[in-house]
């Protein structure tokens, strides 16, 4: 079968590779299907121009994943909307974290012909085979569809016990070229960047989080060390973006990972997730030692009450002890915390004020955003049942209309008192940056015409 996979277009100036569909694609590609890809996002195409894509080259298949935001629940109704006009109209699918949770609500939104629940690659072979054979999708574990006019939900498809066996991502389906130039902390100008997965999953259970799949799933160190030495020669990558939820799901898996780095002399720098319980010294500096130069850390909360609350499995003890271990070894921390949790409010604010301005050192703009509960998250069902949101619907229409203001307000203040505080606490936050970048800048200045710095390249070089 012909398939159109498409990437969107967030709107951004260069955007991060679609991992999820290159895996689609690797496995399609695989079952003898005939893939394509549509970069919306390179081209930033409008939406009208896939009408015409559409109406111009005949596809048996369209596909669609999209994240649990704002702007892509609107992008999606768009393109949807793109889809369906056209005069040779394919099998629309969609999946993703976003219509995961609410199938039937995406459904009726975007008039899909299916929503891929959870994890894809299994459940679309499945239902390709279906369709070619013009079967029913009764037995098709994992998705949602319409029949008779009603939409039918199945059982969800059991996870991938050994994500080993997939394909690597199609990488060569996809404009690389572009997605290398994505930048990450302490990229240096000459790196090209590209995230990987190490493996899928977490096994903490953060109440504002949403995941398709539950507990954690390792590739082999072997299959990793493949996938990266394919990067480095095909694509010249120098830099990888470990962008599965937990690099460091324990000490001894971390510490492995590590020294098959190491011993297989992979020359790559690389930033990760972590968890700040498992941030020892040792290990630390072993991370460095394998190329590590960046751990984004999920510390959501300087407040143990809070955090204890969100189910973050962390106390403020362990979070200030595992920042400066990391800091000590010479490798920057991302700074996460956001605001809004049960049992927030403007204390609890300003103590992670301090700690980001205390910690901060200058790898990353940071500010605060407002806890969002997305649907399928413990957060999201306790707002229901709370009276605080009613539905899916109401969460995209009415409630989540940007990321940076409040959503679901979970404290005990009003709408806009919250808001004055993130004003207030962002305020700090953003003088803090610009006030360092001035000085940095200042003294790039001041070494240039005073000591005469031969190797200043102009105050606008890029």
């Amino acid at each position: 079968m012909r398939i159109l996979l498409v990437v969107y277009d967030a709107d951004n100036y260069i955007h991060f590779f679609p991992q999820g569909l290159a895996y689609v694609a690797a496995v399609l590609r695989r079952e003898g299907h005939e893939v394509e890809i549509y970069s919306q996002d390179q081209h930033h195409y409008p939406d009208s121009h896939l009408t015409q894509y559409l109406n111009k080259n005949r596809f048996d298949i369209i596909g669609i994943s999209i994240i649990a935001g704002y702007y892509q629940y609107r992008k999606l109704l768009s393109i949807s909307d793109a889809i369906n006009k056209s005069r040779h109209r394919p099998f629309y699918i969609i999946g993703g974290h976003g219509p995961s949770p609410e199938p039937e609500f995406f459904l009726d939104e975007t008039g899909a012909d299916a929503v891929v629940i959870g994890e894809g690659e299994i459940t679309v072979v499945k239902l390709l085979k279906a369709i070619e054979m013009k079967k029913s999708f009764s037995g098709i574990k994992g998705i949602a569809y319409r029949e008779g006019g009603k939409v039918v939900i199945n059982e969800r498809q059991p996870l991938i016990s050994d994500i080993n066996t997939l394909p690597l991502p199609a990488y060569d389906l996809f404009p690389m070229e572009y997605y290398r130039l994505m930048r990450m902390p302490h990229v240096r100008n000459s790196d090209f960047v590209m995230p990987m997965l190490s493996g899928r999953g977490c096994t903490f259970r953060c109440t504002f989080c949403y995941r398709m799949d539950k507990g954690f799933r390792p590739r082999s160190n072997e299959s990793i060390i493949e996938e990266i030495r394919l990067l480095t020669k095909d694509y010249g990558i120098t830099y990888i973006a470990f962008s599965d939820e937990l690099l460091m799901s324990s000490v001894e898996r971390t510490e492995g990972l590590c020294r098959d780095f190491i011993k297989a002399r992979l020359n790559v720098r690389w930033d990760c997730n972590g968890r700040l319980n498992f941030a020892r010294t040792d290990l630390l500096r072993l991370m460095k030692k394998a190329g590590c130069v960046f751990i984004n850390y999920g510390i959501e909360s300087m407040d143990d009450n809070v955090l204890k609350n969100m189910k973050k499995g962390l106390t403020t003890k362990q979070i200030t002890k595992g920042i400066e271990a990391t800091l000590e070894v010479g490798i920057s921390p991302g700074l996460n915390i956001l605001f809004g949790n049960i049992g927030d409010n403007r204390e609890t604010l300003r103590k992670g004020v301090d700690f980001l301005l205390k910690y901060d050192d200058r790898a990353q703009f940071r500010t605060i955003r407002p806890v969002t509960p997305y649907p399928g998250a413990p957060l999201y069902y306790h707002a229901i049942k709370k009276g605080l949101l009613k539905d899916c619907r109401d969460f995209y229409e009415n409630k989540h209309l940007n990321s940076d203001l409040v959503a679901i307000n979970f404290t005990e203040l009003s709408d806009k008192e919250f808001h004055e505080a993130l004003l207030e606490a962002n305020t700090r936050l953003i003088t803090n940056y610009y006030n360092n970048a001035l000085d940095s800048v200042l003294e790039r200045a001041r070494k240039l015409y005073l000591e005469k710095d031969t190797g200043f390249r102009g105050f606008r070089h890029a």
